[in-house]
């Protein structure tokens, strides 16, 4: 008999944030291995950001997705955080289907992170045993230029390091796109160790959602293909700790600048808000390096997820610069290698990402050991982008490790929160 899990996204689709994939994939195979999902979100119509129209292509027919009210941030916007604007419609949405329904376990995505305070709660009224998602970090590292003495980075410091012990307490399984978005938090909570399960699962890819891209027919092309041009692409976010990465790299382009007067690095979706066309992140060092609109472009508007896909097959190569932070594993690794297309990428030595490329031989990556050790990627881009250029004229993905990339599908990360979840159920509680 299968067993059921109530999964808490605040945001799922039509949303057209990242988040949102990582729990529709995971819904999507947890019936293979004897879980039925109930996915549980707030209401589109409350959502600040743009909605994605094709998106609904991807939901599984049969997945069974609840949403519920939360406050509107209009005619005054008090709170723009959807996890609490949301927090107590999740919260009696939770209980009613627990009242009603046999529900072995409860599974909080975050961010948002507050509604992680809700597994206490609810497992304090029913007894169920519930699990977090690490999608972030909730307790960020005191790093920020404008941390300073009650302005909001730290009072949200402040904020989530008291919340935090108290949303965990009581957790039967810790989960996140690598270890480290949750090592600190067992470090922070020495008492958790032992006793509860944790699991490590990335992004995982999935090839069928290329096969829906090729369906999308785009209105109009972010920008056009030309014969005597290399094109590269950097789709999504672009992390605070990811700009002294940036730097080094337009440093030496810029000395370089006629070796790669041929090459156009596109960034899509970097910009400093979703849903603003005008947010520019890249364009003001692009440009302070005379490198903007020759070598570096920038569309900071995000858009559609099934539109980026089309774009990533679309180029010549995939471009992808990862934090200073060990923990960080861009989810647009996966998308580039099944997009068949070469990646060059510079990312941190610990990051996960770094494996799947050397493992799965999908393109070429610069590593480093951190925000002290970037001067590397200074004194060594040259030669290892010379040497990417030279395999996007051989690449061929009959060529990649396929076997390697299998590890990390969306159905084998499925089947490690499975193994994970089967374990949890089992747990005392304490």
């Amino acid at each position: 008999m299968n067993k059921n899990i109530i999964i808490v996204a605040p945001h799922f689709i039509p949303s057209n944030l990242a988040a949102v994939h990582r729990t529709r994939l995971f819904a999507k195979y947890l019936p293979d291995f004897g879980w039925t999902p109930i996915v549980l979100s707030v209401d589109e119509s409350y959502y600040e950001e743009e909605l994605d129209e094709n998106i609904h292509v991807l939901l599984s027919e049969n997945l069974r997705v609840e949403k519920v009210k939360a406050f509107d941030t209009k005619p005054i916007r008090l709170i723009g955080d959807i996890g609490i604007r949301g927090y107590l419609f999740l919260k009696r949405r939770i209980l009613e289907i627990i009242k009603n329904e046999k529900i072995d376990f409860l599974y909080l995505t975050i961010p948002s992170h507050y509604i992680a305070l809700l597994g206490r709660e609810i497992k304090k009224e029913t007894g169920i045993p519930f699990g977090i998602d690490y999608i972030d970090p909730w307790v960020q590292p005191v790093w920020h230029k404008d941390h300073k003495f009650l302005n909001r980075h730290w009072v949200s410091h402040k904020l989530s390091s008291f919340l935090e012990p108290k949303a965990v307490k009581n957790v039967s399984l810790i989960t996140g796109v690598a270890e480290g978005y949750y090592q600190d938090v067992l470090d922070r909570n020495p008492k958790l160790k032992g006793k509860i399960i944790t699991a490590a699962m990335p992004y995982g890819g999935e090839e069928e959602d290329f096969e829906k891209a090729k369906e999308i027919k785009l209105k109009k092309p972010l920008f056009e293909n030309k014969e005597d041009k290399i094109q590269l692409i950097y789709a999504g976010a672009m992390l605070p700790k990811a700009f002294v990465v940036l730097e080094k790299v337009c440093q030496i382009l810029k000395e370089k600048e006629d070796k790669y007067k041929n090459i156009e690095i596109h960034f899509i979706g970097s910009g400093t808000s979703p849903n603003d066309p005008n947010g520019f992140n890249i364009k003001p060092i692009a440009e302070e390096y005379g490198l903007w609109q020759t070598i570096i472009f920038e569309y900071p508007k995000r858009i559609p997820y099934l539109d980026v896909l089309v774009h990533l097959t679309n180029s010549d190569g995939v471009f992808i610069i990862g934090s200073t932070e060990a923990h960080y594993t861009p989810s647009k690794v996966y998308q580039g290698i099944l997009a068949k297309k070469p990646v060059f990428a510079i990312l941190h030595s610990a990051s996960s990402a770094y494996q799947v490329i050397k493992e799965t031989n999908a393109g070429m990556v610069i590593s480093f050991d951190g925000e002290k050790d970037t001067e590397k990627i200074y004194t060594t881009f040259e030669s290892e982008f010379d040497e990417y250029i030279k395999f996007l004229n051989t690449y061929n993905f009959k060529e990649v490790n396929t076997e390697s990339l299998e590890e990390y599908s969306a159905k084998k990360v499925t089947q490690t929160l499975v193994e994970a979840l089967n374990k949890a159920i089992k747990l005392p509680s304490f």
